[in-house]
């Protein structure tokens, strides 16, 4: 199934980089590695790319272990994270971040305690609704969340959290206990055994200076609700890392800023154009790119420069005309570009901007695998 996508993939490229010249776009790429995904989705109007571009993931490593190709459901994944974010925000007295977004391991924490459900058997589409819509959803759970702590302090019922759940409910669907999928019958957490997901083989890695390297760490974005741990390593180890992954045969998936004007969905790129460079040039022309260090790094994180945005997924490796490498993503704001919804981020953007990485243990050198013991 892989090599059928990895195909399908080669053609789409190919028939799009002709139209994209075209219109005189200045890149050409050319596939080096391409470990294959499921169809590219769409999140509409939520804030849950971490949901979609985690679930990706997971449906390629169920590909990866050779479980065949698999549509599984986000919403689930938002349906059973939700409430455990108005408890934290609850616990916290309103001191806690709360809304639609999270990082990957929250979909592994999902799986742990919950398992995964086919997209065929929860779509989490409210009524007759094609499309995601989630912003009265958001609005109501959180002016509920804010009441409980702000209207009723000190006398906090002990049914508030089912007062969410059942907005959930409404909204999403209730969660289901059994179902049939491809003529069996399931629940969420033996179909996640059947597909082999074990969400113990899944580390976090990042690479920040205000913390020591080669040590776990509680990455401080305001996404990271569940306080989870990441480990952190020097910047030239994280991106060697992931290109060992891809070049394995392994995905990744990517938590990254994407408000930087060198990030263009449009143009099915991203890259980190140098001092100078005007918005005119930038996919007209093929300019120079910004040098990162590790220093410069840390200092657009310190300074908010770089923000937690955006989870996407990482597919494959790619090289420019010139030879310049970079990361195939998988995004998820539907197939309306050039490469039906795929990216190529340079390696100075990826630099620059990821805020963390998830991968499967197995993928690490044997090297890092001892450091992170």
């Amino acid at each position: 199934m892989k090599r059928i996508i990895a195909a399908v993939f080669a053609i789409t490229f190919a028939l799009n980089v002709s139209a994209q010249e075209k219109k005189d776009f200045p890149y050409t790429f050319t596939v080096v590695k391409d470990n294959g995904s499921t169809e590219t989705k769409d999140q509409c109007n939520t804030g849950t790319c971490w949901s979609f571009a985690t679930a990706s993931f997971i449906e390629s490593e169920v590909m990866r272990m050779g479980k065949g190709e698999h549509n599984l459901s986000e919403m689930f994944n938002v349906r059973v994270t939700y409430p455990k974010k108005a408890e934290t925000y609850v616990r916290y007295q309103g001191k806690a971040q709360f809304g639609p977004g999270s990082l990957s391991h929250d979909v592994i924490n999902a799986i742990r305690d919950y398992g995964v459900v086919p997209e065929s058997v929860y779509d989490g589409l409210h009524g007759d609704a094609k499309r995601h819509d989630h912003s009265e959803m958001d609005a109501m759970l959180e002016g509920m969340v804010k009441s409980v702590v702000e209207k009723n302090r000190g006398r906090i019922s002990g049914d508030w959290d089912d007062a969410i759940g059942a907005v959930l409910d409404v909204y999403l669907g209730e969660i289901p206990e059994k179902f049939e999928y491809n003529g069996k019958s399931y629940t969420p957490k033996s179909l996640r055994d059947e597909l082999g997901i074990v969400a113990d083989d899944y580390v976090n890695l990042s690479s920040f200076t205000h913390h020591p390297f080669y040590g776990d760490f509680i990455l401080e974005v305001p996404d990271n609700f569940s306080q989870g741990s990441f480990f952190n390593v020097p910047l030239d180890d994280m991106v060697g890392a992931v290109k060992a992954a891809l070049n394995a045969g392994y995905t990744v998936a990517w938590d990254a800023d994407v408000s930087e004007k060198g990030f263009s969905f449009t143009n099915g790129m991203a890259i980190l154009p140098a001092e100078g460079v005007t918005k005119g040039q930038m996919f007209s022309e093929v300019v120079e790119e910004e040098k990162v260090t590790q220093e410069s790094r840390q200092a657009g994180f310190d300074s908010f420069v770089t923000t937690d945005d955006h989870l996407m997924h990482l597919t494959g490796i790619a090289k420019d005309q010139n030879g310049k490498e970079y990361f195939i993503i998988k995004n998820s704001w539907g197939t309306g570009n050039s490469f039906d919804g795929h990216q190529y981020i340079s390696m100075e953007y990826f630099k620059m901007k990821t805020i963390s990485v998830m991968m499967h243990k197995s993928a690490l050198s044997k090297d890092l695998a001892k450091k992170m013991k």
